[in-house]
């Protein structure tokens, strides 16, 4: 109800309506604003023929008067008599509810207390006045009428009075001549409120009043809102009742407007079955409105759900950037640490070159200085014969070590500069230049693919499945996503992501039932799934000479949720690595339970001798030891030099030969047989490490922060391996 309440307003007071009148455009405004409104024209610019009235003008005549109108286009505000000079101009002003109102350009009108009185003491309409609607602005000249030539809403009215009803807190005497005190009965016949008071004075229980029924205040709105409404008058003649309604005019009238009128040429029809008919096209057109309504509430709760996605993608969005700027600043710190290692490296070098090379030119000028004084000792001997049995020997030596001097020995071996420089002008403009990529986002997400029932095939252990767009579809599509479940009613997997519309997956179960469906993506989102398709493979396999084709080809990565907290992914969790010193495991996000199964790590890294473990375990292995120290795990720990199968913290096998940086470890699994190989650079390590393998096992390995592998998956079985022989070849006993 609230929301209705603007619909019950004055457009010019802003008030609720009272004695509205209905304008040839349709629109309603107070009988007292329209007088407020009126304007009055020049004699010479009102001709008669452009006169109009509420009384019919159903054609718009009052159109002409566009080019005079009485309110200018222009954003100045101010409205001029068009095309008359010497008008007078007035200025434009809002009313409550936001709409121009042009108020008049004579003598004010009379105070409200005058326009509220009954209309035969209103004061005369002036002639050649013109009303302008203060919503469409449409002007309209009165004709000699004035303004009782406009019909009453009393529709409108009718539902004003219900409304303030309805929000009343309590009925008040109407009677009462200062303040109305709270009413206690209602006269159904007099249709009037009364408290006890004016009850006793206006209407005694004796005489003619006696006879009235009164009824309950609450009782009395109840069948004043459902009492039969007063029947209209015409308003050209006032002792008329309109009966009739006129299609051309779209208007009631009565039947000496048929009559005498100007409707005694035009289409007329029964006022009620008009009035049903109105009722039914209103109550289908309120019907459509609804739906668009309804419409508008689900797009509401779309928009707000919007702002909270925004709100949480927002902060995820903020956490993304912030992690690749810390991996980035990480980054440059190491590099600055391995920068400042080959500096440090550059400087004790330096010094040592120029310590050496200050012992060595020390312990020569010691040398030099002992030969220089015992020379002069020698030249100051008097026995000439004792001098010359050694003088050549000291020239000699003189000579010998002054040559010494002279070979490079006074220049220095290192430069005290450092031949140096960094350059970081590029890594400078590329940080100045980072920033987002804006991608295309196409329109809207695709529509859900529809798979082609006609392609689509099972053949032993292979599925061929075939699927289009909607024909009326004109979304651009990047991608598709196949999905299988299991072939044991268990979770759906994507075996599949690409442009391609037909896909073959191979390496299936024999005698199973699997579920696919495939949605579309672009930038924008991915589509909603297509059907669900049921197909079921072959009850049996191939001959025995091509059993090796049993081998399931399974793709799956690392499972994030159920690993230790400290392993670390990436790659699309098909890389792991640690960050604690302590063995931590994690775990695939495929089990196996039938069939042949092999995959492959390739080693990273692998600093200081570590022993990781790999193999296959159950969904509840401990995550926080080495993988084999409890029963829930099989596994094989490998260092650098040999490696151990391991079950239930039982160590058994040692075998020579492991592992380092850019080894490959195999693993095998075989429901078949029931058995388990490990493989290292594609050459079995071991014999066959457990046997009796049978229920539900995930592919495992743990390791520390000194190791990193990377997972390979959908590969073909090793070649020397044959399922079903007795003791695969190259096995050791």
């Amino acid at each position: 109800m609230e929301e209705m309440e603007e619909e019950l307003k004055c457009p010019v007071c802003g008030s609720f309506f009272r004695e509205p009148i209905i304008l040839p455009c349709s629109h309603n405004i107070c009988l007292a604003c329209a007088r407020n409104i009126l304007v009055q024209t020049p004699d010479a610019e009102s001709p008669q023929s452009s006169r109009a009235s509420g009384s019919g003008v159903s054609d718009y005549d009052y159109l002409d008067l566009d080019k005079m109108s009485l309110y200018s286009e222009a954003d100045s505000g101010y409205g001029s008599y068009g095309g008359f000079a010497s008008a007078p101009t007035t200025p434009c002003q809002k009313s409550p509810n936001g709409v121009r109102v042009f108020p008049p350009a004579v003598p004010p009108p009379p105070s409200q207390h005058h326009l509220l009185q009954h209309p035969g003491s209103l004061p005369p309409i002036p002639r050649n006045s013109c009303i302008t609607c203060p919503q469409c602005h449409r002007s309209l000249i009165l004709d000699d009428r004035g303004l009782r030539g406009f019909p009453k809403n009393r529709v409108l009215e009718g539902v004003v009075d219900r409304y303030q009803q309805s929000k009343a807190a309590a009925l008040k005497c109407q009677l009462c001549e200062k303040s109305p005190k709270e009413a206690t009965v209602m006269c159904e016949q007099c249709d009037v409120f009364y408290c006890d008071p004016c009850r006793l004075r206006c209407h005694p229980p004796r005489g003619p009043l006696a006879k009235h029924r009164l009824v309950p205040p609450a009782q009395g709105r109840i069948s004043r809102r459902t009492s039969p409404r007063k029947i209209s008058t015409c308003t050209e003649h006032e002792l008329e009742n309109l009966s009739m309604y006129c299609v051309q005019c779209k208007m009631p009238v009565c039947y000496q407007c048929l009559e005498e009128g100007k409707h005694s040429t035009h289409e007329v029809k029964a006022l009620g079955a008009m009035w049903k008919l109105h009722k039914g096209q209103l109550s289908q057109a309120l019907n459509i409105l609804s739906d668009r309504a309804t419409e508008a509430k689900e797009f509401l709760v779309q928009l707000r759900n919007m702002v909270q996605h925004i709100q949480e993608n927002g902060v995820e969005f903020e956490a993304c950037l912030v992690a690749q700027c810390d991996a980035l600043i990480d980054a440059l710190n190491r590099r600055k640490a391995q920068l400042l290692s080959r500096v440090n490296k550059e400087h004790e070098h330096k010094l040592k070159v120029v310590r050496d090379q200050i012992s060595h030119c020390t312990v020569k000028l010691r040398q030099t200085t002992g030969l220089m004084e015992y020379c002069l000792e020698v030249i100051k001997e008097n026995d000439p014969s004792g001098f010359l049995q050694i003088s050549d020997a000291l020239i000699r030596r003189v000579h010998m070590t002054e040559s010494q001097w002279g070979k490079g020995t006074l220049t220095p071996r290192m430069t005290s500069d450092f031949d140096l420089t960094l350059d970081s002008g590029p890594l400078l403009q590329t940080i100045h230049q980072l920033d987002f990529v804006q991608m295309k986002v196409p329109s809207t997400v695709p529509a859900a693919p529809m798979l082609q029932l006609e392609e689509c095939c099972t053949q032993n252990n292979s599925a061929t499945l075939s699927w289009k767009q909607p024909p009326l579809s004109t979304i651009a599509v990047d991608g598709y996503i196949l999905e299988l479940d299991d072939g044991n009613g268990g979770q759906f997997r994507e075996v599949y992501v690409g442009k391609e519309t037909i896909c073959t997956v191979d390496g299936l179960h024999f005698n199973s039932t699997y579920m696919s469906r495939v949605k579309a993506f672009n930038a924008s989102g991915v589509s909603q799934y297509s059907k669900t398709l049921v197909m079921q493979t072959s009850e049996t396999g191939l001959p025995p000479c091509d059993i090796q084709t049993i081998a399931t080809v399974a793709w799956f990565t690392f499972e994030p949720t159920s690993a230790h907290p400290d392993i670390i992914f990436s790659n699309d969790n098909l890389t792991v690595t640690c960050n604690s010193y302590d063995d931590r495991v994690v775990m695939g996000n495929t089990g196996f339970s039938r069939g042949v199964h092999y995959w492959e790590m390739t080693v990273d890294r692998y600093d200081n001798h570590p022993d990781p473990a790999f193999g296959v375990a159950r969904g509840d292995v401990m995550k926080d030891v080495m993988l084999g120290k409890d029963d829930k795990a099989w596994a094989m720990y490998v260092d650098n030099n040999r490696s151990w199968f391991m079950h239930n913290n039982s160590h058994t096998n040692r075998t020579d030969g492991g592992i380092s940086k850019g080894a490959t470890v195999g693993v095998l699994l075989d429901f078949t047989r029931g058995i388990l190989i490990f493989l290292i650079n594609d050459e079995q390590q071991g014999p066959v490490a457990f046997e009796g393998m049978e229920g539900l096992f995930y592919p495992a390995i743990s390791l520390n922060r000194n190791v990193q592998v990377t997972l390979h998956t959908g590969l073909p079985i090793p070649e020397f391996y044959t399922p079903g022989d007795p003791e695969p070849p190259g096995s050791v006993c």
